[in-house]
């Protein structure tokens, strides 16, 4: 039974907290962080939440400790680039397909097409459609292959097959705004973004 009040599902997540549940510990940091659902907003207990769940395997956590230390918060977190990079490769290398696209980001910004190609290819393979805008982009300005691009649109597609199932597809039938189809980028299919490459 779901809880009730604000009060019962804090009640229910510290216990979790107690029984060194790492996705509890992970939601307590992350609310901490925004100072929300009855949390004062704590950096610095937030990021200490999120180590604790990161050594316990949430891989989110990963992530969330890379962007603090990117972005800071004027106080207990100070500004690492150097650590954001080495969490933000914690959480890639476990599968964080936010923190693969994010390092894409990076090395584009640095001027690293190639390896920003390489972290936004195996994005697209866990199904970032942000990182397949990414590629076009590397694409139309001559920074990535049409190869390369078309491997893009296949990885995604294939993702795509992937999840697919009968209860997705009644849900997109009840809920216009719940789609789960062949639209990849501007509203068109990789069948037809294919065709504009050749």
């Amino acid at each position: 039974m779901a809880p009730k009040t604000e009060d019962e599902m804090i009640q229910r997540l510290n216990k979790r907290v107690e029984a060194n549940d790492a996705q509890a510990i992970y939601t307590t940091g992350c609310y901490y962080w925004d100072g929300t659902n009855g949390f004062e907003q704590d950096y610095t207990k937030a990021l200490e939440l999120y180590h604790r769940a990161a050594e316990l395997g949430y891989v989110n956590a990963y992530h969330s400790i890379g962007c603090a230390y990117e972005h800071g918060d004027g106080g207990g977190v100070e500004v690492d680039m150097k650590k954001s990079q080495h969490y933000t490769e914690l959480a890639a290398i476990r599968g964080e397909v936010i923190a693969r696209w994010n390092l894409g980001n990076r090395e584009g910004s640095a001027g690293n097409a190639d390896r920003a190609m390489k972290h936004f290819i195996i994005a697209v393979r866990g199904g970032s459609d942000e990182s397949l805008k990414m590629i076009k982009d590397l694409y139309s300005n001559g920074f990535a292959g049409k190869e390369d691009y078309m491997k893009a649109l296949q990885s995604y597609q294939a993702y795509l097959d992937e999840i697919k199932s009968d209860q997705r597809d009644k849900a997109a039938a009840a809920d216009e705004k719940y789609e789960i189809s062949l639209l990849l980028v501007d509203g068109k299919t990789w069948k037809q973004l294919e065709s504009t490459i050749h």
